[in-house]
Parts: structure tokens; sequence; C-alpha cells
């Protein structure tokens, strides 16, 4: 059996067998990858065994990096929670697995990483557990939706934030957009990170069109937070969040995502995709289970071909951290355009 590479920026039958796919998600889409690619220069590739003349039957698709800093691999995907390999288990993913393995040595990869969001993949010759993390969803279909928030924190919130006369928007605006921005920089300034390129954010914008939404909650003309939710098939995910801490008691981000889940089942959408957690990070994971949403686990996988092939996190170390939470903007939006490429 063949395996067979594509780009799926430029193949046609990428997004014809992504319609048909029960597991494809956002991150699959050409759009998805096509912001990246314009961000970061990435390379999206799609392994299959399927003949270029013929449909697309399977797929696993990954972005190619290469960094003089941390090295060659394939992702798949980069600043994407999770990406299911679109194949059935068997024959198809193992012939691609093989030819990946033997690829990896001619293109000195350092490592091949999947993020598939079912555990079922874990026994892929040649895989082992990599990072490992909370993942959530939220069943959009249940006829209690707002009985099933957490009473004492999340429903009282909501409550309180209409109290205060709370403005909510939405849209894909340039405004929106720098709304949003500027509440990000603020937030992951607080957590002693630098922000994600503000052209990150322009071109998935600009990529995915309708499917995306920045959601803005302003007290008094003032954004005081925002969320960005993407939109695919029966999903909406919600991907990116922000706020100003100084009202935080207003409850501006249990009204965003109150807002989202409503028009989400109000327009028949199955699942919210509230992401991945860190294990560690107990209020993320308890402000998400408040919401009503399912948490399990998710384990990423790893095929490492040089010695101590971790992931290259510059901000863990907490002398830096600290040194970031103090860096003048200007600063921090060049650390963000000079780092993130080299860490997807």
């Amino acid at each position: 059996m063949a395996v067979y590479i594509l780009n799926p920026l430029e193949d046609p039958r990428w997004a014809e067998f992504l319609h048909g796919h029960p597991r494809a998600s956002v991150f699959h889409t050409s759009q998805w990858l096509d912001a990246l690619q314009r961000t970061y220069g990435y390379l999206p590739l799609v392994f299959s065994t399927s003949e270029q003349s013929a449909d697309l039957g399977n797929g696993l698709v990954f972005c190619r990096i290469d960094s003089r800093i941390t090295g060659s691999r394939l992702v798949s995907l980069p600043f994407s929670d999770h990406c299911e390999p679109l194949m059935d288990e068997g024959q198809a993913v193992n012939e691609v697995s093989d030819y990946l393995m033997c690829e990896a040595g001619k293109n000195k990869w350092k490592y091949i990483e999947l993020r598939p969001l079912t555990s079922s993949w874990g026994s892929l010759a040649g895989f082992r557990p990599g990072e490992q993390f909370y993942f959530h969803s939220l069943d959009l279909r249940s006829p209690h939706l707002f009985q099933n928030l957490h009473k004492n924190s999340t429903q009282r919130k909501i409550h309180r934030a209409e109290r205060e006369g709370l403005h909510y928007e939405e849209g894909r605006s340039n405004t929106l957009l720098q709304n949003f921005y500027h509440l990000l920089k603020m937030t992951r300034q607080r957590h002693g990170l630098p922000p994600q390129p503000l052209d990150w954010f322009r071109n998935l914008r600009d990529c995915l069109g309708n499917a995306i939404k920045f959601r803005v909650a302003s007290k008094d003309g003032r954004p005081i937070a925002s969320i960005v939710t993407l939109r695919h098939k029966d999903t909406v995910t919600y991907k990116y969040g922000c706020s100003d801490v100084r009202y935080h008691k207003l409850g501006g981000m249990h009204l965003l995502l109150w807002r989202t889940i409503e028009e989400s089942a109000r327009e028949g959408l199955r699942i919210l995709d509230l992401g991945r957690s860190d294990l560690d990070n107990t209020g993320l994971v308890t402000f998400k289970n408040r919401l009503g949403a399912n948490c399990r686990s998710l384990t990423y996988l790893r095929s490492s071909f040089q010695a101590e092939a971790g992931k290259f996190h510059p901000w863990q170390f907490p002398v830096i951290r600290r040194l970031v939470s103090h860096l003048p903007d200007r600063v921090l939006n060049h650390a963000g355009k000079l780092l993130y490429r080299h860490v997807g």
C-alpha cells in the first residue's frame, strides 16, 4: 500500500473529504491551515493511502515546522487543541506510520507529534504518550442548559452581569479585534507570557470568514472581557479568552460564554468545544466544569528521534515569566512575533 502526500491548501479533495467526515474539526480545515502558514510559515501536509487520481478515503494532516532554534518536526497540529487522525485503525494508518518513521531520519525531524481527541490511538506503533491535559465539551442539546450551570458561581455571575448592564457585542470588525487584542495583551502579561502576534488573529479572521467571532463585553464603553469562537459544522469552539482583572466581579466572561451557549443552541449546534486545560490549572478546570461541561483526559502522542526532544517553552521558567510581566507593550509584541513560530 503506497503513501501519497498532498497539499491541503491546493488539493480540492481535502475540503470535500472533510465535509463528509464525522470526526473533522475546524482545526483540520484549509482555512485554519492557511492562517498557520500565513502567520508562522508552517508547511501543511496530508499523508494518505488514497491514490492521487482517486477520491480521498483517509488523511493524516501535519504542519512541518522548520526552526533553527527548536529544530524540524511534524506536528498535528500546532496551536490546535486537538486534531484527530482521519483514518480508520488498521492497515492504512500503520502504513502511514511506518512511512513517517522512515522519512524522519531522512529529514532529520526531532519528533512527530499527534494530538488525537480520542484515546483509541494510544497503541499506534512508534508513538508514546506525550503531554497530557483535560478536555472539556458541553452538549448543547440539553433542554436545561441554564439550570446545568453552577448556581452559586456561574448563574449568579450572569445575573450580576445583566444587572450591571454589561454591553454584549459580537462580530469580525477591526474594532472588536482590537478590543480583544488589547485585553489579550493584559491577560498574557498578567500570566507572565507574551501575546500571540496580532497577525495571527487577523489571518484567522481573514481565512475563516464568518466561521470566527470576536465577542466582547463592555462596561460604560470600556471593554472588560472578550472571547474568540470558531464554528465548524455542528460544533462551536471556544479558542481564546481574556479579561481586565479589575472587572472580574462583574461576570463578563460568564456572560460571553452564556451568550455563546444560547446562540449556538438556538441555531441547532450540537457541541460547545471548550478546549484543553493544563492538569494543574485548577481555576480554569473549575470554571469550565461549572458551565456544565464534560471533562476527560486528553493525551498527545510523540515519536522522538533525538534525545530530550521536548517542547521549547522559554517562559516555563519563573524568572522569565516575572521579567515578561514587567515588559512594555512594544517589547512584548516583538517577543511574541519572534518566539511563537518556534514553539508550535
